[in-house]
């Protein structure tokens, strides 16, 4: 295990509280596959009073155990999505759930073939999934949950409006038949978007979804504090849909975008045919990746022209580096290159790892 030097902090130092002013530590550890890597998706909205002192415990239990993924705390809770062996994430649950906020979690269990993070993020934000809506009493209220054996009779109803509140990169590769894509480039996009939807449409019952339920309930709550009374959430979000729906009842149309390595799944939760690229962080369909404007590790056809020449020299180097540690057996986990992919093009901070707003989905 070794500490990650976070690009952000003056002098390469460990990170620990970084310049752009979020308090975080950051531990990487080799990801070395086993039979198969357990994933727990969770999170939690209620009331955290000392969440500084909640990460130093919760840092403590993650390096005994060796798990990876993205810890997000914050007084309005706890939204993370974590990896390792079984063992290992049941004992990271155990601490958690001693905490007297988190007794009751309710956690989706996964498993995957080969590690899908390569580090562990515990970090302190001001919301959990970001809304720039702080001030939300997300945890008092939200829509109405409606299990995925109920969600068809719900969308195919007249005067329901189905709303996917995903981003454009996530609403591109796959979504519900008949849903409004508000065409948002992150979720701070979502009150502006959502108001003009419905002053344009009069709707007056919503039925929204996003990919684990996270950001529906902020969502939600921000539908019910503006006065909409019938709202209504897809509960578990797209992913247990799509487990629970024999497909001749489903009516997903094509891949799920997911925040870790598999880029996407398909209907039956199996790895997609998506790659993501590493110049904008958009997720690639074969045919992106056939032409001649996609670069390995570069740039793709929605970016190419987007990223400088210097940009698209440092992805290079970058991509050599990677390949001659991959010749060598060895991983390669780098920082972040110091060149900033185009304002609003990258939903991921890094390829294969959660956004900082919506680790759970």
């Amino acid at each position: 295990m070794i500490a990650h030097a976070c690009p952000r902090v003056r002098g390469g130092r460990t990170r620990r509280y970084c310049s752009a002013g979020v308090h975080c530590m950051s531990v990487t550890h080799s990801p070395v596959a086993t039979a198969t890597t357990s994933v727990a998706s969770f999170y939690k909205f209620v009331g955290v009073a000392a969440p500084q002192a909640l990460r130093t415990t919760l840092l403590g239990q993650a390096r005994a155990c060796s798990v990876l993924g993205t810890i997000l705390l914050g007084p309005e809770g706890i939204n993370a999505n974590i990896a390792g062996t079984r063992a290992a994430v049941a004992a990271m649950l155990d601490c958690i759930r001693a905490q007297p906020e988190f007794t009751a979690l309710d956690v989706r269990w996964s498993e995957t073939a080969s590690p899908p993070f390569r580090r562990l993020k515990i970090k302190i934000k001001p919301e959990i999934v970001t809304l720039g809506q702080p001030d939300l009493a997300t945890a008092q209220q939200t829509g109405t949950r409606v299990e995925p054996a109920a969600w068809n009779d719900l969308i195919e109803t007249a005067d329901v409006l189905l709303v996917d509140i995903r981003n454009s990169y996530e609403t591109r590769i796959g979504t519900f038949v008949g849903a409004h894509d508000l065409a948002l480039a992150s979720f701070r996009d979502f009150p502006h978007a959502i108001d003009q939807l419905l002053a344009a449409t009069g709707a007056r019952r919503v039925a929204m979804f996003c990919t684990g339920g996270i950001r529906c309930e902020k969502a939600s709550a921000y539908l019910r504090a503006r006065g909409c009374e019938e709202v209504y959430q897809l509960a578990g979000g797209i992913l247990r849909y799509l487990a629970e729906t024999p497909a001749r009842r489903s009516r997903w149309a094509g891949e799920c975008f997911v925040f870790d390595t598999r880029v996407a799944v398909d209907p039956s939760l199996a790895l997609g045919t998506h790659t993501q690229c590493y110049g904008c962080r958009r997720p690639l369909t074969p045919t992106d990746r056939q032409s001649p404007l996609f670069a390995q590790g570069v740039s793709c056809p929605q970016c190419h022209y987007q990223l400088s020449r210097a940009q698209r020299a440092a992805f290079a180097e970058r991509r050599h580096q990677v390949v001659l540690a991959a010749a060598r057996e060895q991983p390669h986990i780098g920082a972040v290159m110091p060149v900033p992919a185009p304002t609003g093009t990258h939903p991921n901070t890094r390829p294969g790892e959660p956004p900082h707003g919506a680790v759970s989905g």
